[in-house]
């Protein structure tokens, strides 16, 4: 029989020829006859490993013998007792062969292992696999990168088997090692370097779907893995897409770049991560985001997160934004950049978790954002602190914590969009709580950045609010403006800042305006049909005539007094009257209606009389008035009213047009620099006005009282020059829904006199209410102890005394159960209960 030649794969060099032929009589006793006790009589070797030997070939070209490995496998069926035999046999062959170099045979025994693999699936197949393990392992471990994607296409295949039975000692953690190192190849040659990876992340693949799922194997979500798994994936995930391949024909597997491959892995990974696996899996990019300085570039990020939110399930993307947050407040010290890229991250996060909840702790995710808010202004103000320093980064850009804190602005908006109404009118509440209000929360910016800091955030915060808000339609406005929520916001219209101030009118627009109104109302003019703005006008339901009767005339006098502002400029005009348009439009019942013809009317008269204001100010409350009253009387239509408004309108076109919205907020060039006292035609007549009302079953009473603000302690704690100067007296008007009442009692004669008195009256009241208090502090502070504790032990007794006798007054004995009564002159005795004779039928 002729020796068979070397194989062609193993790639040797050709050798001398005692040399070659000894080593050809080494194959032939190792394929043909094998070793053993009984030397070179085969017939008396075991059948398992005769059937073994039959199936290689004299030429490892040839390939598997298939007949023989048909038999090979029916003997493993038939006695499964064998299998792990033939397991140990196969991997001592394996084993000599790759030590040997002999690659052909290499390759035959990984496929004689793998039909096995897939063929048997009996109880003893756990000895089998360690045998296979073992092989994979030793093709893994050589250097040669044809047997480590050998052996990888090997486990893979045995990672798709599900197994009968469970296993209790088969460990992993070579193979996510090894596969792991296989994903960071650095291999000279771009194409082997290229199959290693893809090699590696497929082991990767393989060792998840063996084990994701069995309790008894060893946790694949463990830091200790997870640490090796993911970092690999995304070290590939960064790779660039390979060169472009030649156009002959290759299978979907073959054309597969490893960036697509790692991605398909990586949500395969992600996918059937549980609940408490899901910081395990997140942690891991966090770290190899924070050590290979790819916040910064924020596409990468971005990149991984919309992958992690679109794979895992959608009851844990919660989880994932938790994360993030607890990463951006370890970072809170690091650079802008990095910050801004965490929140950009989470920003798209929140886009793609729009499910309508954000977790339980939803006011946490805000505070959170808040925080790093506060502390963008604290540093774009007070630079970088010592921390920053031993970091290197010696000098903060103040354009890259604006473009921080438009980050952090911008992904509250993004959360704010995915919760249901309820809770944002809670986030509402609770950014509006982390305002200063003038006089009650001065001190909120830090020590260091002082009255401009409090005013930044004021700003940023109201910023955030308005995101919150954008887009915003409630059904029930009653809850959405609550009294803690529209009292310290409408504060801010009284502040001296500008900016704060439209915000404030932006706000506020935005929660009004349910019907997208907005757009209708903007530029400011004179319209003589309202019908082409299209308005979505619905009836008032029984909760917006609840908030108006309740907040109206608040709001009136915020408005009013925004009026007042030296500082307004044509923004501000233009947001007054779309806030204007927005309740006339949204809110407005009978009542609402004449108040607004009053409060314009009222800003009529205030453009005439106040002349601490620009006359740019004066012309635009002017021109304000005039386009919103035909607004309201187009409204109404009552055809005397719009006449009216129509005259006048047309007398200013002819004599004061700088009066009118059209020269006012389009050519401002043309207001004249002093404005001559304006009278006669070219002004709205409140007594004309109520006349012409009174006729369609308008309150005429009401339209003929002209509206005046009241001052109240908000406007005191403002600390304001402006608003002592609105000092007046608002009169208490009857409602007239109440039928009861048919006579009214006079009004009292309101004279000059009068209101001078009522002004020293109130400044006598509130000097003596401080006098007294200084007083009280001043006997707490130097007082003794016994003397404070007398007199509270004094007031306790007198007031208990007074509450004894309220209790005496009105507590009555109960009527006796028994039927007596009294005579009349006195009160019956009240007969106990255990005295009492009840009914039979009431005893049991």
């Amino acid at each position: 029989m002729p020796l068979p030649s070397f194989p062609k794969f193993s790639g040797l060099p050709d050798l001398p020829s005692p040399r070659r032929l000894l080593l050809d009589c080494s194959t032939l006793l190792d394929h043909q006859v094998g070793g053993g006790v009984c030397g070179c009589c085969g017939a008396l070797r075991p059948r398992y490993k005769r059937l073994v030997d039959n199936i290689f070939p004299e030429d490892p070209e040839d390939g598997l013998v298939k007949a023989n490995m048909e038999k090979l496998t029916f003997y493993a069926l038939s006695a499964p007792e064998k299998l792990d035999r033939i397991g140990a046999y196969l991997s001592e062959r394996l084993s000599r062969d790759v030590a040997r170099h002999r690659y052909g045979y290499v390759c035959i025994a990984m496929e004689a292992l793998d039909q096995l693999l897939m063929a048997c699936h009996c109880q003893s197949i756990n000895l089998f696999v360690e045998s296979f393990l073992t092989m994979v392992r030793k093709l893994l471990e050589a250097d040669k990168p044809n047997l480590q994607i050998l052996g990888t296409n090997s486990f893979v295949k045995f990672a798709n088997i599900e197994e009968d039975t469970a296993s209790y000692h088969r460990s992993y953690d070579f193979f996510v090692s090894r596969f792991s190192e296989m994903c960071h190849s650095s291999y000279e040659d771009p194409d082997i370097r290229t199959k290693i990876r893809m090699a590696g992340i497929r082991g990767l693949q393989g060792v998840v779907r063996k084990t994701v799922n069995d309790e008894l194997q060893a946790n694949i979500w463990d830091p200790q893995h997870m640490d090796k798994i993911v970092p690999s994936l995304l070290f590939n995930l960064q790779q660039e897409e390979g060169i472009e391949r030649s156009p002959s024909p290759e299978t979907e597997k073959e054309k597969e770049s490893p960036v697509e491959l790692t991605e398909r892995c990586f949500r395969e990974l992600l996918g059937r991560a549980a609940y408490g696996n899901i910081k395990n899996a997140v942690k891991p990019v966090l770290m190899h985001l924070d050590n290979h300085s790819l916040w910064e570039g924020k596409t990468f990020a971005v990149r991984c997160f919309r992958i992690i939110m679109y794979s895992i399930q959608s009851q844990h993307s919660h989880l994932v934004i938790q994360q993030l947050l607890g990463h951006l407040d370890a970072n809170s010290k690091n650079s802008a950049r990095v910050r801004a890229g965490i929140v950009e991250v989470i920003s798209e996060a929140a886009v793609i978790e729009a499910s309508g909840s954000i977790g339980p702790t939803v006011l946490e995710v805000f505070n959170t954002l808040l925080k790093q808010l506060r502390l963008s202004v604290d540093y774009e103000l007070t630079g970088p602190n010592d921390s920053f320093a031993n970091m290197g980064s010696k000098v903060i850009k103040v354009h890259e914590e604006r473009q921080l804190q438009e980050a952090v602005i911008k992904t509250i908006g993004s959360f704010a969009n995915t919760l249901p109404t309820y809770q944002r009118s809670e986030v509402m509440l609770f950014i509006i709580g982390k305002i200063p209000v003038p006089g009650m929360y001065p001190a909120l910016g830090s020590a260091n950045t002082g009255v401009e800091g409090s005013r930044m955030i004021q700003i940023m915060l109201l910023k955030s609010l308005l995101q919150v808000t954008a887009g915003f339609q409630s059904t029930n406005i009653l809850t959405t403006l609550p009294t803690s929520f529209l009292d310290p916001l409408l504060s801010f219209t009284l502040m001296e800042d500008a900016e704060i101030r439209l915000l404030v009118l932006d706000i506020l627009i935005s929660i009004i305006d349910r019907h997208d109104n907005r757009p209708k109302f903007s530029p400011v003019r004179i319209i003589s049909d309202i019908s082409v703005l299209m308005l979505k006008v619905d009836k008032c339901s029984r909760q917006d005539n609840l908030f108006m009767k309740k907040h109206s005339q608040r709001l009136y006098r915020h408005i009013y007094l925004a009026f007042k502002e030296e500082s307004s400029v044509q923004r501000h005009f233009e947001s007054l009257y779309t806030l204007l348009g927005l309740i006339c439009v949204e809110l407005a019942n009978e009542e609402v209606v004449v108040d607004l013809i009053r409060l314009a009317l009222a800003l009529q008269d205030l453009a005439l009389t106040e002349e601490a204001l620009s006359v740019y100010n004066r012309c635009a409350i002017h021109a304000l008035s005039a386009a919103y009253l035909n607004v309201i009387s187009q409204l109404t239509t009552v055809p005397t009213f719009c006449q009216h408004i129509h005259e006048v309108i047309e007398s200013r076109k002819k004599l004061v047009p700088f009066l009118l919205p059209e020269d006012v907020f389009f050519e401002s060039s043309k207001i004249p620099e002093k404005l001559e006292k304006v009278e006669g035609e070219v002004l709205f007549v409140q007594a004309k006005i109520a006349e012409m009302l009174g006729g369609s079953g308008y309150n005429t009473e009401r339209l003929a009282t002209p509206y005046i603000p009241q001052i109240t302690d908000e406007d005191r704690l403002s600390k304001r020059k402006s608003i002592g100067d609105t000092v007046s007296l608002q009169l208490e008007m009857e409602s007239r829904n109440s039928p009861e009442k048919e006579q009214r009692s006079t009004a009292e004669q309101i004279t000059f006199e009068t209101l001078k008195q009522a002004i020293v009256d109130s400044v006598n009241v509130e000097e003596l209410e401080k006098e007294r208090r200084r007083q009280v502090v001043e006997r707490f502070q130097t007082a003794p102890f016994e003397e404070i504790a007398a007199h509270c032990g004094a007031r306790a007794s007198l007031l208990q005394s007074k509450l004894n006798k309220i209790f005496e007054i009105t507590i009555r004995p109960p009527p006796s159960p028994s039927g007596s009564v009294g005579n009349g002159h006195g009160r019956s005795r009240s007969i106990p209960v255990y005295e009492m004779k009840f009914p039979d039928l009431c005893v049991y």
